[in-house]
């Protein structure tokens, strides 16, 4: 793998967080990534290792188990899984989960859950897509009625990342039926031993075979109401979209690491393969296609290292970090096929890392919001 350059935005800490990260890929997922594909789960032992080795902790205040930190921690690991080809593992949604949490939640609910996130004991899950409902989390149908003090949930969510095994969730349910937007809260849902909660089967998917997605279903499954994150009803929505900048950022980290990792593993092909007698790394159309290839990488980076640092600084806008998302999601579309095309019919063999590279790739530009979600976002912007 090519060296990566510090960025601005990385301290020392940052730094030597990286080599460990890198490590414990190396050492505990690397190896096994395959047998997980094969399985379609990484499983819970890993989230106990990674809990372990100090991944996980990134921006929960050391009270909550965390080490404090920004969100380069959670970069840094997002950036490896995309160079190892690793994606079977949830981690993005961990993250996501977590900064919730940490900004949203009442002190009981953050001493509560937060430890168990940051040890890995707690796997979670974020539930808003439903059946009938994409990037419009507004028209959403699943419903929190109130009974007592409780909620009764009835409703369902699919492609749900860590489905098979996530005890908890960060539900998107409407508390108003009536209001659109601010009818919408979220609910924190403990999954062991909740009546009228199942879940459905592991969905076979193009790519990231690891990772487990399924739909759940809620049939009158009853929840406190002190599980509502926050002190207040309907502020899903509010809440939604003040963490999508980072949700989309975290995308866009994991497709340059992608990136990177496509690059890596066609200089290595195409300095060993021959074709009429000469590398094909000596044909003048390969080192045109890889000298674009890293300059869109080195140009994506740049962007995404400049977003990174105003997220530090709190100033990264929705629009940027929709920026960011589309930008280095296309980005790694073109880079992965590109690559694979100079792998020739070898690149379309499983066993070639490029051609799992180039299905994981598939997911990047709809999930998290579509690439045309994230222009009509940028559009909007424009038109003020």
């Amino acid at each position: 793998m090519r060296p990566i350059p510090a960025a601005n935005w990385m301290t020392e800490d940052h730094l030597l967080f990286r080599e460990s990260v890198k490590r414990f890929f190396d050492e505990e997922i690397a190896p096994n990534e395959t047998q997980w594909a094969e399985k379609g789960s990484v499983g819970r032992e890993l989230w106990i290792k990674a809990g372990e080795a100090g991944l996980m902790g990134g921006g929960v205040p050391e009270e909550f188990g965390g080490y404090g930190g920004d969100f380069g921690f959670d970069a840094l690991v997002l950036e490896e899984q995309g160079k190892q080809s690793a994606l079977g593992w949830g981690f993005i949604v961990q993250s996501i989960v977590k900064h919730y949490l940490v900004e949203y939640g009442t002190e009981w609910q953050r001493e509560k859950w937060l430890p168990g996130l940051v040890s890995g004991e707690l796997i979670p899950a974020i539930a808003m897509t439903e059946p009938g409902t994409g990037s419009d989390l507004k028209a959403i149908r699943t419903r929190a009625d109130k009974q007592g003090e409780d909620y009764v949930i009835n409703g369902s969510k699919i492609f749900i990342s860590n489905g098979q095994l996530a005890d908890f969730v960060l539900l998107a349910a409407k508390t108003d039926m009536d209001a659109r937007s601010k009818g919408v809260s979220l609910i924190c849902v403990e999954t062991a031993g909740l009546e009228g909660f199942t879940r459905g089967r592991n969905l076979d998917k193009l790519g990231m075979k690891a990772q487990d997605t399924s739909e759940l279903f809620f049939d009158n499954a009853v929840v406190p109401q002190a599980n509502l994150l926050g002190l207040e009803e309907g502020q899903g929505f509010y809440q939604l979209m003040r963490q999508l900048p980072w949700e989309r950022l975290a995308l866009a980290f994991w497709a340059l690491g992608a990136c990177e990792a496509a690059l890596a593993h066609t200089l290595e092909y195409v300095r060993g393969r021959k074709a009429f007698g000469q590398r094909v790394m000596d044909f003048q159309n390969t080192r045109f296609k890889l000298a674009e290839c890293a300059t869109k990488i080195a140009v994506t980076r740049a962007f995404v290292d400049q977003c990174m640092m105003r997220l530090a600084n709190g100033e990264l806008t929705s629009e940027e970090a929709s920026m960011a998302k589309y930008w280095a999601t296309e980005v790694q579309g073109e880079v992965v096929d590109e690559c694979l095309q100079l792998h020739g019919g070898y690149g379309y063999m499983a066993e070639y890392p490029i051609s799992g590279l180039y299905a994981d790739a598939r997911i990047q530009r709809i999930y998290g919001g579509t690439t045309e979600i994230m222009k009509e976002m940028i559009a909007r912007s424009l038109d003020r």
